[in-house]
């Protein structure tokens, strides 16, 4: 009865987010490549503070200021992200962003916030799954589009070695020029393969394909390609890093990319469900 009351709960929370989904939809502008990652569907421990340093330099990209919004090439964006987590199967996440660049110096971008739950272990699911929400501002010169919501489903499994991660994100804007574009696509995949206990290489792909149901031309989407590399160093540290290419006209076109993250812990966790 216990746990019929539980799940129920579960779902009840799942439905609420669900139901955001429908309530917010009408696109997200792109956020500009300060967090570049694949989810996995784990969320941070209870009584468990992650704190991560996101790092990306644009070496190749737009290289003119197009409707007030300052040119990427050569910038520098530094992403600092603290996730707290609530309980077994949730997390709130909080995000920093800045930039640096010849001629503007270090500037603040804008700040997001992202709650996310997961299924927990308990359920005994084949797949990881857990889905996010983001919400967020960043200032005109950055983006257009100064207000901007996620939804972010993650599916993950792990096949020996291999490790697969789907995230097929969906994003609108609520304050800007595309205000009225409705929802669009912004899928992140990710393949990995374990070549020692320490060290993991990979593929990460990153997609903005446009409107739902009316997807831009391939030349004006945006997708990237990054060959990766993960270091499992230790159960407390994420260590990400990588180099990515454009692959449309739309898309900047070479981005070198880190992520560097430690977990503290401050209390005695409850036992994992």
């Amino acid at each position: 009865m216990r746990d019929r009351f539980r799940h129920r709960g579960y779902l009840a929370l799942w439905c609420v987010v669900l139901a955001l989904a429908g309530w917010l939809a009408p696109r997200a502008y792109a956020q500009g490549n300060y967090e570049i990652q694949v989810y996995g569907s784990d969320t941070v421990l209870p009584k468990t503070t992650m704190v991560e340093l996101h790092s990306n330099f644009t070496a190749k990209g737009q290289r003119y200021l197009i409707d007030g919004v300052y040119p990427t090439n050569h910038q520098q964006h530094e992403t600092i992200e603290i996730t707290q987590g609530i309980n077994n199967w949730s997390e709130v996440g909080f995000y920093i962003f800045t930039s640096e660049q010849d001629g503007h110096g270090l500037q603040w971008v804008g700040d997001h916030i992202r709650p996310r739950v997961r299924v927990p272990d308990s359920w005994h699911w084949p797949v990881g799954v857990s889905i996010s929400t983001e919400i967020g501002y960043q200032r005109t010169v950055y983006s257009p589009d100064t207000w901007t919501w996620e939804i972010r489903p993650i599916v993950d499994k792990s096949f020996g070695r291999w490790y697969f991660a789907v995230n097929p994100a969906l994003e609108r804007t609520w304050h800007g020029p595309d205000v009225n574009q409705g929802l669009g696509f912004a899928p992140g995949v990710k393949a990995s393969y374990d070549f020692t206990r320490a060290i993991s290489g990979g593929v990460e792909y990153y997609a903005d394909y446009g409107r739902v149901g009316a997807f831009d031309i391939l030349h004006n989407q945006q997708q990237q390609i990054f060959a990766v590399s993960d270091l499992n160093i230790s159960p407390q540290w994420e260590i990400n890093f990588g180099v990515g290419l454009g692959a449309t006209s739309a898309t900047d076109h070479l981005i070198i990319k880190g992520i560097i993250g430690r977990r503290f812990s401050w209390g005695k966790h409850p036992e994992i469900e």
